[in-house]
């Protein structure tokens, strides 16, 4: 009786856990992380310029009473962040050093949820969370350029 009820399932687990599935769900984890932090770059560069720091980011680094990091000067917190914050999501959605870019995005999480906003880890910063740490652990699946410079197939 019990086998009867669980063949089903089973054959469902198995449809769902081949390796194109998995390839097009980790894809999906890359665009969805790389598109959260390429949205907050894009507020922090001058309307109209690609990667030109506007002054208000500037500002924000330096007075903003939320922002407290203090292990970098804030203008060079600035430039930084908003750069990362281009070039982590391109290789992400491109799968190009996946576990690297999505450790450095985790983080950048860390340090928005101790430093920036610690209110918002339930809300928004444990997602985040997840999304990293499926990438870090899995990697970017065979839908990415990691397994091809590794010279192996996902």
């Amino acid at each position: 009786m019990l086998q009867t009820l669980t063949q089903p399932y089973d054959r469902f687990v198995a449809l769902i856990s081949g390796g194109f599935v998995e390839s097009l769900m980790l894809l999906f984890v890359r665009v969805t992380l790389a598109g959260i932090f390429w949205r907050s770059g894009r507020t922090k560069v001058e309307e109209g310029s690609w990667l030109s720091v506007s002054e208000n980011t500037i500002y924000q680094f330096a007075d903003d009473p939320f922002n407290k990091v203090p292990v970098l000067p804030s203008e060079l917190a600035a430039y930084l962040t908003t750069y990362a914050e281009h070039a982590l999501p391109i290789l992400l959605v491109l799968g190009l050093f996946t576990r690297l870019s999505a450790l450095a995005l985790l983080g950048m999480t860390v340090v928005i949820q101790i430093f920036v906003f610690p209110e918002a880890w339930w809300q928004v910063h444990s997602l985040w969370v997840a999304l990293a740490l499926v990438l870090i652990v899995r990697g970017g699946g065979g839908l990415s350029v990691d397994p091809l410079l590794s010279g192996r197939r996902a």
